[in-house]
């Protein structure tokens, strides 16, 4: 299997997510990266864009989920974006990121994050 990797790293975007009534109503700041797995050589031999994954459309998939629905775990958002990736791409596996920077824990921190990786059966 190859081991060709597209990566799309700080994705930021403005949403609705979160358990707590402000983070639904207010909003806040998620960043999200990806990880694809997939074949680059048709790509690599042909230089044209139809041979690869056109991350502009990966992006507006993400941007989509992130933005137009509403989870109250980024466990959720996390599982929702890896799933359509797949459904979505000629991928093998996708790693995503979500990252909550203002995660209201009580306390000073750099926020939270789940990773979480989906493959092809």
């Amino acid at each position: 299997m190859t081991r060709d990797h597209i990566r799309i790293r700080g994705m930021i975007f403005h949403a609705y997510h979160g358990c707590e009534q402000d983070e639904r109503t207010n909003g806040q700041r998620f960043e999200v990266d990806l990880d694809l797995l997939f074949d680059a050589a048709p790509a690599a031999a042909s230089d044209r864009l139809k041979d690869t994954i056109d991350v502009r459309q990966v992006y507006r998939e993400v941007q989509t989920i992130v933005t137009n629905d509403r989870f109250y775990l980024i466990e959720t958002l996390g599982e929702h974006i890896a799933q359509r990736i797949l459904q979505s791409f000629p991928v093998g596996s996708v790693t995503v990121a979500v990252r909550k920077p203002f995660a209201p824990l009580g306390g000073l921190t750099d926020g939270t994050e789940i990773e979480i990786t989906r493959s092809r059966p």
